[in-house]
């Protein structure tokens, strides 16, 4: 058992344990997944928020279990912009997910099992541990059975519950989520628009699927409790009559199944998204129907938008919204969990896809530099530990997810992929070269970053940030420089004739990322007569000097006004090709 983290996480895990203590029964939280499309970044929030508040329970020691219900007897509902799907897919909408065709290429069983492999296998190397159920197995098998035919007895119950909430204006008086921009109503569990079970028959909670077309486009237009005879008739044309305690084909509507499961599983703690907790909808119903089973409604936290800066272009290119399989491409998975750690629930964020995504990776190595040392806050070490580690259950133990080694910057491991166009040779000489005082014999150390950083370029790279070093001078610029141009091109090359640190030596005096640096910064200190080791604070003039010499030193080398940083640039290019393209 280790000592409690002091976050959001730890306060919502002494909130479970209260909850549940005072039920007299075990801490259980949950999550819901709909499987009927990509599962994006904004549904891994449904995992993570109940992942998180388990995982610090296991720590202190409690046992807890994690269950991820796969909503997949849900009825398919519209034909998403996927990849391997064209619009012949429309003739199964209304069917259940388990029922309908994977897309073109996938060898998944159906639309549903396509989906949820790809988040399983995201939510292992996330370190997820979780007990999956598939409620198309609960309902098929008759696990439910009873709970269905309680429904319908309480059906006058339930429609008088239902009654009260559907005169709500749920646009009204949406609850308050800290910073969001937008709710996005497929970010949740469950289907959040579904029929109440209201009908010109009145009112039946329980939607079969129809024998004959295998949709759930049926209306259910008698009931009789004793003999449980049901009576639907279809869309198709088909009307037949079962017997309720027989018929496994048809699931409660959306509305009184999570209650109902809330009580079947015994659940504790269970956070929803805004469009779950607005006024008539399910969370806010489910607190009156889930004592018609026999339970309280859960803990429930509401949780905020997950953004994804980068997502049209991921849209485009991949047919779809960026899901948590496509995130750790490029991210690492601790990486990953701090995004969804270092938020409270109802604080919105982005992930970034996009060239913001080094900037991601620099504020996590900060974080891992501030807690390596004495200074870190309580809040800091509960967000390193949480992303870099999880309890196992089995074991009891603590345990490291995978980091990389020697974690060099993000943003200079991509500048160098793109510039080698990923030659792991070259990759090596000049990330070795960077930092002479440890040397770099293999390129292993630097991974999974290196392999995040490869994919990320050749993916994800923004073109006016890749960078193509020019195979030929640019005659007609070398011939345009000014005489001030032309002798910082030869200081840069030759050197100033006083050797280092106060002058500049030949540029290949010190071929080493410190040395070049001196180069490149010092050129426009000496034309002004200042030691090129000189420190100067607040002198705009040699400020705009400098940058005016980079902007010409990018042009000549990449054919931009910007790149990679300048020494980084030049060390990949090597001293040759540079003296080649610069000499004026």
């Amino acid at each position: 058992m280790t000592a409690p983290l002091d976050d959001w996480v730890s306060r919502l895990a002494d909130e479970a344990v209260a909850f549940a203590e005072r039920n007299e029964t075990p801490v259980k939280v949950a999550s819901g997944i709909s499987p009927s499309g990509p599962i994006h970044l904004g549904n891994l929030r449904e995992v993570m928020v109940p992942h998180l508040v388990a995982d610090e329970l296991r720590r202190r020691g409690r046992t807890v279990e994690h269950i991820i219900s796969w909503d997949d007897f849900d009825r398919f509902r519209k034909v998403p912009n996927v990849p391997g799907v064209d619009s012949s897919w429309e003739e199964h909408i209304g069917k259940p997910l388990t029922r309908v065709p994977a897309p073109h290429g996938s060898d998944a069983a159906n639309w549903a099992e396509h989906f949820r492999r790809e988040l399983q296998s995201a939510l292992e190397d996330l370190g997820v541990e979780y007990r999956g159920i598939s409620q198309t197995q609960m309902y098929t098998s008759g696990a439910y059975t009873d709970q269905v035919l309680h429904a319908m007895a309480q059906r006058g119950r339930i429609d008088s519950i239902l009654e009260r909430y559907r005169t709500l204006d749920r646009g009204d008086s949406a609850p308050a989520v800290e910073n969001a921009e937008e709710t996005d109503p497929d970010a949740t569990s469950g289907a959040a628009e579904d029929a109440d079970g209201s009908g010109d028959s009145g009112y039946y909670p329980y939607k079969p699927y129809c024998s004959v077309c295998g949709t759930d486009f049926t209306t259910v237009t008698a009931y009789d409790d004793d003999s449980t005879a049901l009576t639907y008739e279809c869309r198709c044309g088909h009307t037949e009559t079962v017997a309720l305690r027989e018929h496994t084909d048809g699931k409660l509507v959306w509305k009184v199944d999570w209650p109902m499961r809330w009580a079947f599983e015994k659940v504790t703690f269970e956070p929803s998204g805004v469009d779950h907790q607005s006024p008539g909808s399910s969370f806010a119903v489910g607190k009156d129907v889930a004592p018609i089973f026999g339970w309280k409604r859960p803990l429930g936290p509401m949780y905020a938008f997950v953004g994804i800066r980068g997502m049209a272009k991921m849209s485009s290119s991949k047919g779809g919204v960026p899901t948590a399989a496509i995130a750790l491409r490029y991210l690492e998975p601790p990486l990953l969990r701090w995004l969804y750690g270092r938020k409270k629930p109802n604080q919105s964020f982005d992930v970034a896809l996009d060239g913001e995504l080094p900037r991601t990776y620099d504020e996590w190595d900060a974080l891992v530099r501030k807690t390596a040392g004495e200074k870190a806050q309580p809040g800091d070490i509960a967000a390193y530990a949480r992303a870099a580690s999880v309890l196992d259950p089995a074991s009891g133990a603590v345990r490291e997810l995978p980091l990389t080694p020697r974690p060099m910057a993000y943003k200079t491991l991509a500048s160098v992929v793109d510039i080698t166009t990923g030659d792991d040779e070259q990759t090596l000489r000049i990330l070795a070269a960077l930092e002479p005082d440890a040397p770099l014999t293999s390129l292993d150390p630097l991974r999974p970053r290196l392999d995040r950083a490869s994919t990320w370029v050749a993916e994800q790279m923004p073109q006016q940030e890749r960078t193509v070093v020019r195979t030929e001078p640019d005659a007609a610029l070398l011939a345009s420089l000014t005489d001030e141009q032309r002798a910082g091109l030869r200081l840069l090359l030759e050197g100033s004739g006083t050797p280092a640190p106060a002058g500049l030596g030949r540029l290949e005096d010190d071929w080493s990322l410190a040395g070049i640096t001196h180069q490149v910064y010092g050129v426009a200190k000496v034309q002004r007569g200042l030691g090129a080791d000189q420190i100067v604070k607040g002198d705009k003039e040699l400020a705009a000097a400098q940058r005016a010499f980079f902007v010409l030193l990018y042009r000549l080398l990449v054919t931009s006004d910007t790149g990679p940083r300048l020494p980084t640039l030049l060390l990949a290019i090597g001293p040759d090709r540079v003296r080649s393209l610069l000499h004026p």
